[in-house]
């Protein structure tokens, strides 16, 4: 690639105005939250929310023209893109591991405030053999659904990439209904101690990472419905992929650890 800095595999990125949108878009986000918190006003936060999906479609539109169409994504650029993805993983690993911190260093050893037993007393945990099971055999299975989609694209098999990754994609959407519903019929608050806190961070926080992995497959739903992918070029699919396998196991943890043990 030949620019006016000289010859090298790089991509360096033309002047965008998204990361500017992005950030106030961010910024009337967490501002819109604590307004709905304490005032009860949802304007600025749907103001935010718009402003935000939309920042998102133009940004990615971008990367995609860039990727599949000017042919920009070297070698070199590909390398770098996985590399950011896996030490993006990698701090979300950490970022999960300090709420399971917080959870053991709480349920080992129960404090007398919570009646010095676990789960605290007065608090009814879910049957980890109900919903939760049922939402760990919902995500194993998106697992090898994705898995599945991820060979046929290597496979150039079209068809069944499609069919595969659409079935990945309404797996996500239904552990994401199921697990609203156990909030809903929830015995307990967030409120309801140390147990209810520990609880609803966890376990919210992880649904939050099968929405965002939900819509990540779900773009490179359309992709591969454009055609956007082949056998030898798919690092945004595969990325998606890392990502699906990562919450995965975190569930798989968050329900042994803390709905069937800590329960």
């Amino acid at each position: 690639m030949s620019l006016s800095h000289g010859f090298h595999p790089y991509h360096l990125v033309n002047a965008s105005p998204w990361p500017l949108t992005g950030s106030i878009s961010a910024m009337m986000l967490t501002t819109g939250l604590v307004k709905w918190f304490h005032e009860f006003n949802i304007n600025l936060l749907m103001l935010g929310v718009i402003a935000t999906l939309l920042t998102m479609i133009q940004w990615w539109r971008d990367v995609t023209r860039e990727a599949t169409y000017q042919g920009l994504h070297t070698v070199a650029v590909s390398k770098g893109l996985r590399w950011g993805m896996i030490l993006f993983i990698l701090s979300e690993v950490l970022f999960f591991f300090s709420f399971f911190w917080a959870f053991f260093h709480s349920s080992l050893a129960p404090a007398v405030e919570i009646g010095i037993s676990w789960p605290p007393a007065g608090i009814k945990p879910f049957n980890p053999f109900q919903i939760p099971l049922l939402n760990t055999t919902i995500l194993l299975s998106s697992g090898a659904t994705v898995t599945w989609a991820h060979h046929s694209i290597i496979e150039s098999n079209h068809s069944q990439a499609f069919q595969s990754l659409l079935m990945t994609v309404l797996l996500g959407v239904y552990f994401t209904g199921l697990q609203a519903l156990e909030y809903f019929e929830a015995p307990f608050t967030i409120a309801d101690s140390v147990y209810g806190s520990t609880f609803f961070v966890a376990t919210g926080f992880h649904g939050l990472h099968v929405i965002i992995g939900t819509a990540f497959l779900t773009v490179c739903l359309y992709r591969l419905y454009m055609c956007h992918f082949s056998s030898g070029h798919h690092f945004g699919f595969e990325a998606a992929a890392w990502y699906w396998h990562f919450v995965d196991v975190v569930w798989l943890f968050l329900y042994i650890c803390i709905y069937w043990w800590g329960g």
